[in-house]
């Protein structure tokens, strides 16, 4: 998983690296299957949400209201209140800063002049939409070897058919709209670890379920919308 001064899982860059043996890396969407159109989940509330935006970050995406969540990629468009982040599938993120954010360079501490136009960066904080509000960014964050279920992201193309693939293990436990929203460090480390498996998308809210798993729930993609991780902050399943 990605972290801050803590064991971390992530891509040495925004190269297109197919995930396969164990191996973590950007996910080019150029070497996926068809996409689709997002597909709709629901939140712990209750209320509907698509699972996808569109190409650009717009779309619909109703749901609760902002949640924890993150996004990895690379930065352009760097201002001193934010940047734009473009996904290795092509999805477009608006990262908005702030007196608290902090920052980091690999493993060491950095400021805001480290993130810039070009710079492969990871983002943690609350995801409302396509947009972030960034409470930490890693900017060169190190690579890893995540273990991966199966598949790679498939990232959104409008109006074409997507994937229902299943993959490792569902929780017997989980249905949309089961679950308590997470927050703070552990939003955080289940947020990294879904991300460096399944890069491409925006994690836009992280569901604990009763058995202590989680849901984290992924958009800006046609597969996976729904990525499980496990209490050791392991990626165990990923569904549509």
């Amino acid at each position: 998983m990605f972290s801050s001064k803590r064991s971390r899982v992530i891509a040495a860059g925004i190269a297109a690296v197919v995930i396969a043996g164990g191996s973590y890396g950007i996910v080019d969407a150029s070497s996926s299957s068809a996409t689709t159109a997002a597909s709709s989940s629901t939140t712990s509330s209750g209320t509907a949400s698509a699972g996808g935006f569109g190409a650009g970050g717009q779309g619909s995406n109703a749901r609760s209201g902002p949640a924890a969540g993150g996004s990895v990629g690379t930065a352009s468009s760097v201002t001193t209140s934010g940047f734009t982040l473009t996904t290795s599938t092509g999805e477009k993120v608006t990262i908005k800063e702030a007196s608290s954010t902090t920052y980091e360079q690999g493993t060491s501490p950095a400021s805001i002049s480290a993130v810039t136009s070009g710079a492969s960066v990871l983002v943690l904080g609350t995801t409302d939409s396509s947009t972030i509000t960034a409470s930490q960014v890693i900017v060169d964050p190190p690579s890893t070897n995540a273990s991966s279920p199966g598949g790679q992201t498939i990232g959104y193309s409008k109006g074409t058919q997507g994937s229902t693939q299943q993959v490792g293990t569902i929780p017997s436990d989980y249905s949309q709209g089961s679950g308590t929203l997470a927050s703070g460090t552990t939003a955080d480390k289940a947020t990294e670890a879904a991300l460096a498996v399944y890069p491409g998308g925006t994690i836009d809210r992280v569901v604990e379920l009763s058995n202590g798993d989680y849901e984290v729930h992924n958009i800006g993609v046609n597969w996976p919308h729904h990525i499980f991780v496990n209490a050791d902050f392991q990626v165990i399943g990923a569904d549509d």
